[in-house]
């Protein structure tokens, strides 16, 4: 009914931190170190777009689906959950439970993203240095 909500209510705040973390490597106060072959480390404002791409992608989706389905509707209250207590009461149990579900699931798939990326960089370089000494 509402699920989308909670997903683009977690793609707000990481677009504001993302907005914030861009503007302190700007101004040099979060600095990255470079590798051997002069080139940057992956930024963490990239990282979080790429979060910031999954939830809003993700909530977009999930409001075209409500739109479709009748769940969602052009004239106020936009929900058509809010006509009464008891489908309010529903439309909110749902949110509490598929909608952050699916908020921190998205985040889950992030973070092992983001760990399948280091693990894999850290074992390119330790093949590399096995290389260097042999």
């Amino acid at each position: 009914m509402a699920c989308f909500t909670i997903t683009a209510g977690e793609a707000l705040v990481v677009t504001a931190a993302q907005i914030t973390v861009k503007v302190l490597e700007h101004k040099g106060i979060i600095k990255y170190e470079t590798n051997e072959d002069g080139t940057s480390k992956a930024k963490w404002s990239k990282k979080l777009g790429i979060l910031n791409g999954m939830l809003w992608g993700g909530s977009f989706l999930l409001a075209l689906e409500h739109i479709y389905h009748g769940e969602v509707s052009m004239t106020f209250p936009f929900l058509t959950a809010m006509q009464s207590a008891e489908q309010t009461a529903e439309m909110l149990e749902e949110m509490s439970t598929v909608g952050v579900t699916m908020a921190l699931s998205l985040t889950a798939i992030w973070g092992v993203g983001l760990l399948l990326y280091y693990f894999f960089k850290e074992r390119k370089a330790a093949k590399k240095a096995i290389e260097v000494k042999e």
